[in-house]
């Protein structure tokens, strides 16, 4: 009898692949499925199976991992393949809110099948370094009997019983990352309308997001306790500096709608009652902005 460890994954995207492949390159038997069933070719030709259906490549191996858009792909894949379902695990990396990875878990419950959420830190380029992680949540006993399998892909760090933990600690990572990296972007483009270019400018932008951790260290504490007293900065100063950017935007011809957006939250702060306060008082001005 054959002792050989053995996993599905369904969702042959960039990310899907780049698992698939850590999965073989593991000495894995790896079985796979994707809609457009020519994205298998090249892990087929290494040693995968090919499953002529979703059904089917479930019904392969216990542990089935999930890399789709969202969770709609998931449904449209497996709602056809609920048969196959009981008794299997399904480790869902796929990008979606906490409230439907919490709906989702108890759609496979119903099915007799048990969800792992997950979210995934790294870019494909990723898989398989040790260093990186993807946040999981779900039962604990499946989590730490699966999680050297996981491991192949990523650290695997887990984050709760509740099923949308795994899902919210992504969507706060993306917040920050599409958040941050847009902000470079809108830079970039004020730098080129004056003439200066990526590669120009690429040392110093290096050195302003390599601040970021240190703010985040020092700051960190002081909001958990409340403490929002501006001996550090304040909101007005923000407000000032913000507005200058938004100027300088303006007279390069680029669009402000970012700097805007960034000085009406400040603004917002300011007439809260924060003027003389920290920065670090609008994470209490977006929560009431948003109840």
């Amino acid at each position: 009898m054959s002792t050989q460890k053995s996993v599905t994954v369904i969702g042959l995207g960039p990310m899907g692949r780049a698992m698939a492949a850590a999965y073989l390159d593991a000495g894995y038997r790896v079985t796979v499925f994707n809609r457009t069933a020519a994205r298998a070719d090249e892990l087929v030709a290494r040693g995968a199976t090919r499953a002529e259906s979703a059904e089917q490549a479930v019904a392969a191996n216990e542990l089935t991992v999930l890399s789709l858009t969202d969770y709609d792909a998931m449904y449209a894949l497996l709602e056809p393949a609920t048969a196959a379902l009981a008794g299997r695990v399904l480790v869902n990396l796929s990008s979606d809110t906490p409230e439907r990875a919490r709906e989702a878990a108890k759609w496979a419950a119903s099915h007799g099948a048990t969800h792992l959420t997950g979210g995934v830190s790294v870019p494909p380029s990723g898989i398989g370094n040790p260093d990186a992680y993807t946040y999981y949540s779900g039962p604990k006993d499946v989590f730490a009997q699966h999680t050297a399998t996981l491991e192949v892909l990523t650290r695997a760090d887990y984050k709760g019983e509740d099923p949308g933990l795994g899902a919210l600690y992504y969507q706060l990572q993306m917040d920050m990352f599409w958040t941050g990296l847009t902000g470079w972007l809108h830079a970039l483009a004020v730098a080129r309308a004056n003439g200066i270019t990526a590669e120009e400018l690429l040392p110093y932008a290096t050195d302003v997001l390599g601040t970021m951790p240190n703010f985040f260290a020092f700051y960190a504490p002081r909001i958990d306790a409340g403490e929002i007293v501006g001996d550090v900065e304040r909101i007005s100063m923000a407000v000032a500096s913000i507005d200058h950017i938004v100027h300088t935007t303006k007279a390069a011809g680029v669009d402000p709608a970012l700097p805007a957006a960034v000085l009406e939250a400040f603004r917002r702060g300011a007439e809260a009652g924060h003027a003389d306060d920290s920065l670090t008082s609008l994470v209490d001005v977006f929560a009431k902005n948003g109840s």
